[in-house]
C-alpha cells in the first residue's frame, strides 16, 4: 500500500514539474516577445497610439519618355498637384465635397465621376477629386485639410507633350482608365493613372507604364498623414525612341500650314519614318487635363478631321501616282516595249463610254517615258486594257499596296487593290473591262494611304526591295548615325520586279521633275546633288459631267471644298543615289503639280539639309532642335 502511494506521489511530482516547466517556458516566450516589442522595437511602435494606424499605398511610377531619333523629348512628365479622397475615412462624402467646393471648383460632372469611382473600387483606395491645381489652390486645400475628413493631398506626375499638335498623331496621348481597361492590375486603380489611348503611347503602353512603388505612412484618426515610415520608389517605364527627326517634323508641319494634308518621309533603305505629319493636328495635352464636351464636339465636327491620323488611316485614289505601277506591269507582261506607242487625241472610246485625258487637246504620240513625264491618261488606258486588272493587282501588291504596311501605329487601313476575285468577294459582282481603264489611271475602286504610297516609292528607289516602314527604333537607342547600308545589305527581300521595269519607272519619275515637259519641272531642287524624281497625281472625288466638259470646268474657288480634287505627289532624292522617299497628299487641294509637289520638294530639300541618315559624315553641324535653324 505504501509502495503504491509512493509511486503515485512520484508521478504527481513529475507531472507538476513538467507543467511548471511548460508554464515557465510560456512565460519566458511571452517575456521575450514583450521585451522585443517594448525594448528592441519600442521606437517604431511607440508611434502607434490608439487613434493612429499604418497605411500602405501604391506609388505610380514615372511613365517612360518618348524621344525622337536624336534624343529630343517628345513626351515627358511634369508635376501635378492633386486632391484625393479616401471614402472609408469620411462618414459623409457629399458633405466633404461640399466643404471642398468652397475652396476649389467641383462641378456636377466631377461629383458624378467621383461617386462612380467610389462604387467600383474598394473604399480604402483613394479616389481622384481634382488635379492640375495651381500652387495657391493646393496650399488653400492643405490649410483647410483638418476640416476635410478623408481628403489627401498629393504631388504626382502628369503626361506632358511639349510640342503640342506637332507630334500628336505619332506619339498619341494618354487618358484616364475606363471600365474596359481594368485587368486586375492594381496600378490601374491608382487615382489619376493614365493609359495610352493613341499612337505610340497606345501601342507601347505596357512598356511605358513601369512598375509601381509603395509608401508606408502613419495617419491619425482624421486620416491626415503624420509621417512616412518607409518608401520604395517604383520602377520607371522604359523610354521609347522613335525614328522621327523632330527638326524635320517641325519643318514639314509648318510647311503644310492649315491644309488638311499628309506628309510622309522615310528612309528607302531602313524603312525609318523620319516625318509623319497629319494636318491639322490637335493638342494632346487637353486629354490629360480633361477635355471639355464642347472641345470634343468641335474636334469631331471639324470637316478637316484633326483626330484622324491621315497618313495611316486616310485612304485616297492614288491618281496618276499609280501610273508607274501600270507601266511596270505592262513591261513585265511584254506589252510595253521600246517600240510601243499610243496616240493620244485627248480621249479614248471603249464600248459606249468615252474616257478622257486630263489634257483636252491630247498629247499626241506617247511612249512609256513620255507618258509618265506628261502624265498622259490615254496611254495608260490602253496599257491597262491590254494587260488586264489582275496583272495590275499583282504588281500593286509587290509594292505594298492593298494591305497594311505593318507600321507600329494603331488604326492602319489596308486600302483597296481591286481584282476580279476581290470584286466577286466584296460585291458579289463580275469585273467589267471598262473598270480596268479607270484603275489604270489610279481612279475607280483603287485607293491607298499616304504611307503606302511612300512605301511604294521607297521600293522603286531602293532597287525593288520590300522595305517595311517603322516609327520605333528596334534597339531602343538614340541614333548614333552612320548606318548607310542598303536595303539589300539589311536583309530585305526582293519584290521580284525586273531591273528593266524599275529603270523605266525611275527614269519616268526623273523626267517628271527634270524633263522639258515634266508636270513637276517647276519644283525641281536646284542644289547640286539634291535633285528629286517624282510623280504628280490629281484624284477626282466626284464624276465630271458631260455638261461641265462642254461648257468648261468651273473655277476651283467656285467648287465647294469637299468636292475639289485631291492633290498628290510622290518623290525620292537624291536622284543619283536615292536615300529618302516622300509622299504628300493635300485633301481637296486641286492639282498635284500646283499644290502637293511644292510642299514635297521643300520638305525633301530640308530633309537633305538635315540628312538624318548620314549625320556623322556631314561637313557642317546642323541644329537638330525643333526650334533650330
Amino acid at each position: 500500500m505504501d509502495r503504491r502511494e509512493d509511486d503515485r506521489q512520484r508521478l504527481l511530482n513529475r507531472r507538476t514539474m513538467l507543467l511548471g516547466g511548460l508554464q515557465a517556458g510560456a512565460f519566458g516566450l511571452l517575456a521575450g516577445r514583450m521585451y522585443w516589442l517594448q525594448v528592441v522595437q519600442s521606437e517604431q511602435y511607440a508611434t502607434l497610439a490608439e487613434d493612429n494606424r499604418i497605411n500602405l499605398r501604391l506609388l505610380s511610377p514615372p511613365r517612360g519618355r518618348v524621344l525622337d531619333r536624336f534624343g529630343v523629348e517628345l513626351a515627358g512628365n511634369r508635376q501635378n498637384y492633386r486632391v484625393l479622397v479616401v471614402p472609408e475615412q469620411t462618414r459623409n462624402l457629399g458633405a466633404t465635397l461640399d466643404r471642398l467646393a468652397q475652396i476649389i471648383a467641383i462641378d456636377d460632372g466631377t461629383r458624378a465621376r467621383i461617386r462612380r469611382d467610389v462604387e467600383r473600387q474598394r473604399r480604402f483606395l483613394p479616389v481622384l477629386v481634382a488635379e492640375n491645381l495651381t500652387w495657391d489652390e493646393f496650399a488653400a486645400v492643405n490649410l483647410q485639410s483638418p476640416d476635410l475628413p478623408g481628403i489627401q493631398l498629393d504631388v504626382g506626375e502628369i503626361r506632358d507633350y511639349p510640342f503640342g499638335d506637332m507630334f500628336a498623331h505619332v506619339v498619341g496621348y494618354v487618358g484616364a482608365v475606363s471600365e474596359k481597361d481594368l485587368t486586375g492590375d492594381p496600378m490601374l486603380a491608382l487615382p489619376g493613372f493614365r493609359v495610352g489611348r493613341n499612337g505610340v503611347e497606345r501601342i507601347h503602353d505596357l512598356a511605358l507604364r513601369g512598375k509601381a512603388g509603395s509608401s508606408q505612412v502613419e495617419i491619425n484618426a482624421f486620416g491626415r498623414i503624420v509621417r512616412e515610415l518607409n518608401r520604395k520608389e517604383g520602377q520607371p517605364g522604359a523610354d521609347v525612341v522613335l525614328t522621327i527627326d523632330a527638326a524635320l517634323q517641325k519643318y514639314a508641319t509648318e510647311r503644310v500650314g492649315t491644309e488638311s494634308a499628309s506628309v510622309v518621309v522615310m528612309d528607302v533603305h531602313s524603312g525609318d519614318v523620319l516625318s509623319l505629319v497629319s494636318g491639322p493636328g490637335f493638342d494632346p495635352n487637353v486629354f490629360n487635363v480633361g477635355i471639355t464636351p464642347s472641345h470634343w464636339r468641335r474636334l469631331n465636327n471639324d470637316k478637316h478631321k484633326p483626330l484622324i491620323n491621315k497618313p495611316v488611316s486616310g485612304t485616297y485614289p492614288p491618281g496618276s501616282t499609280f501610273k508607274m505601277i501600270v507601266a511596270m506591269a505592262g513591261i513585265e507582261a511584254g506589252v510595253v516595249t521600246p517600240d510601243f506607242h499610243v496616240y493620244c487625241p485627248g480621249h479614248m472610246q471603249f464600248g459606249n463610254n468615252t474616257f478622257h485625258c486630263w489634257k483636252k487637246g491630247g498629247h499626241g504620240g506617247m511612249n512609256c517615258l513620255s507618258a509618265l513625264e506628261q502624265s498622259c491618261d490615254v496611254f495608260f488606258y490602253e496599257v491597262s486594257r491590254r494587260i488586264g486588272i489582275d496583272r495590275i493587282a499583282d504588281m500593286s501588291h509587290r509594292f505594298g499596296l492593298g494591305k497594311p504596311t505593318g507600321i507600329d501605329l494603331p488604326n492602319e487601313k489596308a486600302g483597296i487593290v481591286p481584282s476580279r476575285a476581290w470584286k466577286k468577294a466584296a460585291r458579289g459582282e463580275p469585273w467589267y473591262d471598262g473598270e480596268t481603264l479607270s484603275v489604270g489611271i489610279g481612279q475607280g475602286y483603287v485607293n491607298a494611304t499616304p504611307l503606302q504610297l511612300a512605301v511604294m516609292t521607297a521600293r522603286m528607289a531602293n532597287g525593288g526591295y520590300a522595305v517595311v516602314p517603322r516609327v520605333v527604333r528596334p534597339n531602343g537607342e538614340t541614333d548614333s548615325g552612320g548606318d548607310l547600308r542598303t536595303a539589300a545589305q539589311r536583309g530585305f527581300a526582293s519584290i521580284g520586279v525586273s531591273a528593266k521595269a524599275l529603270a523605266q519607272a525611275v527614269e519616268g519619275m526623273r523626267l517628271v521633275t527634270s524633263g522639258g515637259r515634266g508636270t513637276a519641272r517647276a519644283v525641281q531642287i536646284k542644289e547640286p546633288g539634291w535633285q528629286i524624281a517624282g510623280k504628280t497625281g490629281t484624284s477626282q472625288v466626284r464624276r465630271i459631267t458631260k455638261q461641265e466638259r462642254l461648257t468648261g470646268l468651273r473655277k476651283e474657288e467656285d467648287i465647294p471644298w469637299e468636292h475639289r480634287d485631291h492633290a498628290l505627289f510622290v518623290c525620292f532624292a537624291p536622284v543619283e543615289k536615292p536615300r529618302y522617299a516622300c509622299c504628300v497628299v493635300v485633301e481637296h487641294g486641286g492639282g498635284g503639280s500646283k499644290v502637293a509637289a511644292p510642299i514635297a520638294s521643300d520638305v525633301l530639300r530640308e530633309c537633305q539639309r538635315l540628312d538624318p541618315a548620314g549625320r556623322p559624315g556631314r561637313d557642317q553641324v546642323v541644329d537638330r532642335r525643333p526650334g533650330g535653324a
